[in-house]
């Protein structure tokens, strides 16, 4: 074997995690819209502001979370395009608290629901 043909392998070997944390956060941000309609829905308000003014100017949650999340997207791509993997590892592991806390707060809203 040449030694292009062995760079070649060890960058598309170095470019495979990097696709799989992309991967990874993309799915969170899907979480992440699942969890906060499921928690709006159990009466729990949205903390971030930036959210809800962006539900109350699409006029809707679903429409306002999309918008935030493509931005969230398009981050993540340029991330992964640059290779910013570090990056990515650490909005991965926060983007996983933030779905673990509205998983938290749906549990909370419906245990309120539940007394009243």
């Amino acid at each position: 074997m040449n030694v292009t043909a062995t760079a070649g392998t060890s960058q598309r070997i170095s470019a495979a995690p990097a696709a799989g944390l992309f991967f990874q956060y993309s799915y969170l941000q899907l979480l992440d819209i699942l969890t906060t309609l499921a928690f709006l829905l159990a009466g729990v308000q949205e903390a971030n502001p930036l959210a809800r003014w962006l539900m109350l100017m699409t006029g809707t949650p679903l429409a306002g979370l999309v918008a935030i999340k493509s931005i969230a997207l398009l981050i993540g791509l340029f991330c992964w395009w640059r290779g910013r993997i570090a990056l990515l590892r650490k909005a991965n592991l926060f983007f996983s608290c933030v779905v673990a806390w509205n998983l938290f707060c749906l549990i909370l809203g419906l245990a309120a629901k539940m007394k009243g």
